[in-house]
């Protein structure tokens, strides 16, 4: 491994990058950071050997301990660069943060410190102000963590969920933090485009092409030219209709209704369903060839009810949003039934139902009373559970539990013994296990 002598000369290399970085060891202690870091996000003191779990999260252990994927050991694990997006602390609070690991390696071909590049995204926000995509749940950040990726191409992107999951929200934050964000974006409803239609609407017509026809027509595929073509619920679109879709994608051309001339299509295209394509793929309801075509990448938009954790910020943003002459808030009892309620109609219906309340309400505080009717609980019912997916056995939903609590407890020992409900001798007895348990991993 080098000697610390040799980290002045890393340290100075990082203030060439434009981006914020830091230099860490494999102890997952900071070494050095550069110049866009200590601007961004404040100066550290390396003196007191922070760990970078310590600094991005406020954890008390490394990140894969509290629940979170840790890019530092899976890139030590798997020998290779590692990608992922997390909610960091910052100066002006907690934001998503693309986090990029890349290995160092000695003169013996071993690791010996990562390079990690942080780079803010402006696909989503975790904050209540934030506009557009809001959350900071797992589910919503693995969604936001595909959209950054794929919004740097031009690859087609299919984006699949229920409705009022906020599918014209992602496309939109697709196209915004793409290159293609100067361009236009052009949403186009397919479930509202008729067979006699569908033609005129995206490709135009030429003057006295038919009845009616009194103009030159621009289609919306040409509105779309330099920028991005969102077709929403592209599963409604009519069996007949869809080769002359395919058609446009393969040849990236097309003629207005009427005219000669083939036009060239230039956007990049984001399409949405609710709808289970592959199903209809099978029951010969949608061409086989159009969906391979527009699922190069496909991004699942996880319902409300998996984000159960988002519900305090989303409830918080939305009534930002709906504005109003009176700032309103929910009653803690209030907010304990929107967390206890389904959401059939995901986002959309929180909406609703919060713009609905506000009306009702006379005051400021919104009761249960002014929520619908199937909303609305007896009693504080207890939040989602931590834990979601497959069944494990209880030993490992523990220990897992006590990782995470550990990670996010700064008091003393007795009094987590205390809040745990388990004698301090007992709690000791669990901390140990741990322990011996982490060392085997």
């Amino acid at each position: 491994m080098s000697t610390p002598a040799t980290l002045p000369d890393l340290g100075a290399m990082l203030d060439a990058l434009p981006h914020p970085a830091v230099l860490i060891g494999l102890d997952y202690r900071v070494l050095a950071a550069n110049v866009a870091y200590r601007e961004r996000y404040g100066e550290l003191d390396l003196r007191k050997g922070l760990h970078c779990y310590q600094v991005s999260h406020h954890y008390s252990r490394p990140c894969d301990q509290a629940g979170e994927t840790c890019p530092l050991k899976n890139s030590l694990e798997s020998q290779q660069p590692q990608r992922v997006l997390h909610l960091h602390y910052t100066p002006l609070g907690e934001e998503h943060v693309d986090v990029e690991t890349l290995p160092i390696r000695n003169s013996d071909g071993a690791i010996a410190y990562f390079l990690e590049i942080l780079r803010q995204t402006d696909a989503g926000s975790s904050r209540v102000e934030g506009q557009g995509l809001v959350g900071r749940s797992k589910a919503f950040n693995q969604m936001l963590g595909l959209i950054e990726r794929v919004a740097s191409s031009d690859a087609t992107v299919l984006l699949l969920g229920e409705s009022g999951t906020g599918k014209e929200l992602a496309a939109r934050a697709v196209h915004d933090t793409s290159k293609r964000t100067n361009g236009p974006f052009v949403p186009v409803d397919c479930s509202g485009l008729t067979e006699t239609l569908f033609e005129s609407e995206l490709f135009g017509h030429e003057k006295g092409a038919f009845t009616g026809a009194h103009t030159r027509k621009i289609g919306l595929v040409e509105a779309a030219r330099g920028g991005t073509l969102f077709l929403d619920e592209i599963g409604d679109i009519p069996l007949a209709l869809q080769v002359k879709l395919l058609r446009l994608l393969e040849t990236g051309t097309f003629r207005r209704v009427g005219g000669v001339e083939p036009q060239q299509a230039d956007f990049r295209l984001i399409c949405a369903t609710h709808r289970e394509l592959a199903a209809m793929v099978e029951e010969g309801a949608f061409r086989r060839d159009l969906y391979y075509r527009i699922s190069a990448f496909p991004i699942h938009l996880p319902p409300l009810r998996e984000r159960g954790e988002d519900i305090p910020l989303l409830a918080e943003s939305l009534l930002l949003r709906l504005g109003g002459e009176r700032p309103m808030r929910l009653h803690a009892e209030t907010l304990n039934c929107l967390r206890s309620y389904r959401f059939p109609g995901n986002v959309r219906e929180l909406r609703n139902i919060l713009e609905r309340a506000s009306l009702l309400a006379d005051g400021e505080v919104i009761l249960p009373e002014h929520l619908p009717t199937e909303c609305r609980c007896g009693e504080a019912r207890p939040t989602p559970p931590l834990f979601a997916g497959e069944v494990q056995p209880l030993r490992e939903v523990e220990r897992l539990y006590l990782q995470w609590v550990l990670a996010r407890h700064h008091g003393d020992k007795r009094a987590l013994a205390k809040s745990l409900g388990v004698s301090e001798r007992t709690f000791y007895r669990k901390l140990q296990a741990l322990e011996e348990s982490t060392q085997a991993d």
